[in-house]
């Protein structure tokens, strides 16, 4: 094996590596930053996500602005429920969500 082989082969892993740390960043969701933060949490919610609310003033979250939202990890839980055939489960998954207000 050439030197310009054995190069390209561990620029091509080091290439695979940084694109597989990269794609494991969380992307950030697709909400207006500056909206009303009372209103954006509330839908978020009402989608079935769980937020997690950063405060960077004091301010009634009625008049505070979104600075930020960002996904975070997704929760995978087992959920019973009862059919004609006997007790059964169903997973779900729920959603972490960061917000981040001023």
């Amino acid at each position: 094996m050439s030197i310009t082989t054995k190069y390209t082969i561990t620029a091509t892993a080091a290439a695979a590596l940084a694109a597989g740390v990269l794609g494991l960043a969380a992307p950030a969701l697709a909400a207006p930053t500056g909206g009303n933060a009372a209103d954006t949490i509330s839908s978020l919610e009402a989608q079935g996500n769980r937020v997690v609310v950063t405060r960077q003033s004091d301010a009634p979250l009625d008049e505070a602005s979104v600075v930020s939202v960002t996904r975070g990890p997704a929760i995978p839980q087992s959920v019973p429920f009862a059919t004609s055939q006997g007790d059964n489960s169903r997973s779900v998954r729920s959603q972490t969500v960061y917000v981040t207000v001023r």
